[in-house]
């Protein structure tokens, strides 16, 4: 019975090997490259926006809420001005880094 086994082995399977794990590997390589730094590139890029919102700023909330800041709290919180002049105290992150550039071109 182990005669068998032996005899179904791949034999010289060193380099076979190798040549059936290169699309895998090439695949992950892929994957990372697409989706995984880019993902990574766009999170370093808001936390540094976040961290730089200062009163003054126009931001727009990921709920859809437009306003401006009338201050920043050391709790990491924010008091925001909507257009009607009520204030409302938001995370920071709730602030959404890609729509608030479309309103400072405005």
């Amino acid at each position: 019975m182990i005669e068998q086994f032996i005899l179904m082995a791949p034999q010289g399977g060193g380099q076979n090997s190798l040549m059936s794990f290169l699309p895998l590997v090439a695949i992950v390589v892929v994957f990372y490259f697409f989706m995984i730094r880019p993902q990574m590139k766009k999170a370093k890029e808001q936390k540094k926006y976040i961290e730089a919102l200062k009163k003054g700023d126009k931001i727009l909330t990921i709920g859809g809420i437009y306003g401006k800041i009338v201050e920043v709290k050391e709790d990491g919180s924010i008091l925001m001005e909507v257009e009607d002049g009520s204030k409302m105290r938001i995370s920071k992150n709730a602030v959404s880094n890609e729509a608030t550039a479309t309103l400072k071109q405005n």
